[in-house]
């Protein structure tokens, strides 16, 4: 049985897609009512590599995110932003991806992948190390959301290149199918009990869905921005995206549309922006941006 460390030291799945060199910049975050404000940029992995898919423990100031440590091999590190110190989560032979803190905050769950046999399952790792659980070896698991402690979305590899969004229980295993072309970007919408995805089924059109955990309905929350499928919630409601060089924000149910985010003190190189995550108290957002 192979056993995560930490040690002091700040995606995508392998199933098809690759990857490129990136790093996280950290920004000091303001929202009043439906204005957001950004300042203070700051690269907090400065490494040549892959450093991608961030997520913000709910309590602590701390981000975690997928990093390669400069082999083929990926695993999760942990940044305190209080302290500027980095520790690695993962130490092992697997590919670890996209680190989510579990509901009930002991355990980080992520995509554990082997080139042999292939496998992209879903586990989760002591929060402060240890050996994983497999929770699902049944699907290829490209990303995932936690609907409660026992309930998930998952973005499921159906093969050919297809992907599929299912609802999954882990108590009961049931595994049902959602909707099919889902985006990466899946999250518990604040406030209540549903959930949101993009749905991509129209190329041209790609739209954010919201799922009624209660009725099991899909309605539309908007349109993303063009072809864009990278998102975050903040507490209060408004939907963070990017165009690859500015940070937009939606209020859902506004007329406003799609408005562009002031950052303030822009000294970072902030290009090819993908991936984001906003901390609990809307103090904090982590983007992922071209090395």
């Amino acid at each position: 049985m192979k056993t995560a460390t930490l040690i002091i030291l700040l995606i995508i799945p392998t199933l098809s897609f690759s990857q490129g060199d990136s790093e996280i910049v950290l920004l000091d975050m303001q929202v009043k009512g439906r204005t957001v404000t950004l300042s203070n940029p700051v690269n907090v992995t400065n490494h040549k590599g892959y450093d991608n898919q961030p997520f913000f423990s709910p309590k602590e100031p701390l981000l975690y995110f997928t990093s390669d440590r400069d082999t083929p091999n990926t695993d999760i590190k942990i940044y305190n932003y209080q302290t500027g110190t980095t520790s690695f989560l993962t130490n092992t032979p697997e590919n670890e991806y996209s680190p989510t803190v579990t509901p009930d905050g002991k355990f980080i769950s992520c995509i554990i992948a082997r080139k042999s046999p292939f496998a992209q399952d879903l586990g989760k790792y002591p929060v402060n190390g240890g050996d994983p659980i497999i929770l699902i070896n049944n699907l290829v698991v490209g990303y995932h959301a936690w609907i409660d402690d026992n309930r998930l979305l998952l973005f499921v590899l159906d093969g050919n290149r297809h992907n599929s969004l299912h609802y999954y229980d882990l108590r009961t295993k049931e595994d049902k199918v959602i909707a099919k072309s889902p985006g990466r970007s899946l999250w518990k919408i604040p406030g209540g009990n549903a959930m949101s995805f993009v749905d991509e089924t129209d190329s041209l059109s790609w739209k954010i869905k919201k799922l009624d955990i209660n009725t099991m309905q899909i309605s539309d929350i908007g349109p993303t921005l063009l072809r864009k499928e990278d998102m975050a919630w903040t507490s209060n409601g408004i939907i963070i995206m990017s165009d690859g060089s500015s940070l937009f924000s939606l209020q859902p149910g506004g007329s406003e549309g799609w408005q562009k985010i002031n950052i303030l003190n822009n000294n970072a190189s902030i290009q090819g922006i993908t991936r984001l995550a906003v901390n609990a108290d809307n103090s904090k957002i982590a983007i992922v941006v071209r090395e």
